[in-house]
């Protein structure tokens, strides 16, 4: 379980940096499965409009909590 999630947390954080590259710049690497957040699921969502770059980083953020977290439990 603890491989999962860890799993789960670097998947985050690199769709979420990906995302914010995305955003800044254009992203050619792996744009369809890393930006598919950035792309599907951002837009709509109607309170985050203006706010994509803070919601990719707190995707990567939040990733980031994860690998850590599974990395620090016993």
């Amino acid at each position: 379980m603890r491989k999962a999630i860890s799993f789960l947390g670097v998947v985050l954080l690199l769709i979420g940096i990906s995302g914010t590259i995305d955003h800044l710049f254009y992203q050619p690497f792996f744009g369809f499965i890393l930006n598919s957040v950035n792309r599907w699921v951002i837009p709509n969502i109607d309170f985050l409009a203006g706010y994509e770059l803070y919601a990719n980083l707190t995707v990567a953020a939040v990733g980031a909590a994860l690998a850590i977290g599974a990395y620090r439990t016993n």
